[in-house]
């Protein structure tokens, strides 16, 4: 939906027609994503149409990266470790082999 919504605005029913759910769950999530303040939902006539909230898209993104580049210092780190305690081991093994 956030994909769809990424190449313009949308109404409720025309994000309703490629997923096989009802237009009560697809208004279900879409509140969850205004809720959020993830995507603006508007009345237009009879139609109600969402538009993608950009600003609100590249916090999300931000905080996501920062949590990435967290996680992958994390996994460098524990690379280091399992490293030096494999050549402790083979160090080990080669002083009880002597």
């Amino acid at each position: 939906m956030i994909e769809r919504l990424s190449r313009g605005p949308a109404s409720v029913r025309g994000l309703t027609e490629p997923f096989a759910l009802s237009q009560q769950m697809i208004s279900k999530h879409i509140a969850y994503l205004v809720r959020a303040r993830l995507v603006r939902k508007t009345k237009r006539g009879r139609e109600s149409i969402c538009t993608l909230r950009p600003e609100a898209i590249k916090t999300v993104g931000d905080w996501a990266f920062s949590y990435r580049r967290f996680w992958e210092e994390s996994f460098d780190k524990l690379d280091e470790v399992v490293n030096r305690m494999k050549k402790e081991e083979v160090k080990n093994d080669r002083h009880h082999g002597e």
